[in-house]
């Protein structure tokens, strides 16, 4: 199959893009470069550097004849939405009914579309959050990606075109920017490497459902397989507080590095972590990587990269 990866030069759409060109599938990666790097870009993909709004967008569907999209790009940092809900709305909602316009029009079979287990319910009446917890999402962000699925469910009801969504917990990783507010754990683990200081918003109780990479490609991959249109939490079910992550990157980077606490973010989710029973039944799916394995990992691709760098 020929699928259009879009974010993939970033952290999870290049390692979804490997995972694919892996398997045999031809990909053609699409990304502006705002944040994805072009060395992230599998050479065995057909690159294009686009923004989702732009109008050339079409010229790249006639091109390539595409059979799947992996929809990945985004406007990703929940406080910059909230700061500009403007501009968070014409990249991610904006941008993604361009291309599911081309979807439509250029005979897509299906679209696989990163969404946010954590953003789209919003603070949980129940731990873990199933695929049927209601959505009531804090955040642009948040609003932006739920609009988006149901701008799937819409092109499905109307034209027939299938969707997988794949509800993220907070999935971290080799390859993750350190830079910014998103990704806690590359941000811990760049500041501990560079002899800088972390600092853990206010008393670092706040849980987050850590799911690394590798696992998180696998439900991708699984997607292609899924018959009609469905809806998947991507989660490990386990949550792990932003301390105890501190604690652990520190042990395995910077044993003399200080805990140091700050202020308190505003508006910051408390508790997040989502079920993963559905995409288990269905599609097989389970989280394998343990966090503690996964931060092993992270840590040590980080150290690795810098090393390479001096």
């Amino acid at each position: 199959m020929k699928i259009l990866v879009t974010g993939g030069a970033g952290f999870i759409g290049s390692h979804v893009a490997d995972a694919y060109i892996a398997a045999g599938h031809s990909v053609v990666v699409l990304d502006n470069l705002s944040t994805g790097r072009r060395e992230n870009v599998n050479r065995q993909a057909t690159f294009y550097q686009l923004d989702l709004r732009s109008p050339e967008l079409a010229a790249v569907f006639e091109r390539e004849r595409i059979d799947i999209i992996s929809h990945h790009a985004a406007q990703m940092d929940i406080r910059r939405s909230v700061a500009d809900p403007k501009d968070d709305a014409m990249i991610n909602i904006v941008g993604g009914l361009n291309l599911f316009e081309c979807c439509r029009t250029h005979g897509v079979r299906k679209v696989v579309f990163a969404s946010t287990g954590g953003a789209v319910y919003g603070e949980q009446a129940y731990f873990p959050a199933d695929e049927d917890h209601p959505t009531n999402p804090l955040s642009p962000y948040g609003i932006a990606k739920l609009s988006c699925e149901k701008y799937l469910y819409y092109y499905k009801q109307a034209f027939g075109l299938d969707s997988v969504i794949l509800r993220y917990a907070n999935v971290y990783g080799p390859r993750q920017n350190p830079h910014g507010e998103a990704g806690v754990v590359a941000i811990f683990a760049h500041k501990m490497l560079a002899g800088e200081q972390p600092t853990i918003n206010g008393d670092g109780r706040q849980t987050r459902d850590y799911t690394y990479i590798a696992d998180v490609v696998r439900a991708n991959e699984l997607a292609l397989q899924a018959e009609g249109s469905r809806i998947y939490n991507v989660g490990t079910g386990i949550e792990t507080d932003v301390t105890q992550l501190f604690r652990r990157l520190r042990d395995l980077l910077s044993p003399t590095c200080r805990e140091a606490h700050g202020a308190a973010k505003a508006g910051e989710q408390l508790r997040s972590v989502i079920s993963c029973a559905r995409i288990h039944k269905e599609l097989g799916w389970r989280p394998i990587v343990h966090v503690d394995e996964g931060l092993a990992l992270t840590a040590a691709s980080f150290a690795s990269s810098l090393k390479g760098a001096r």
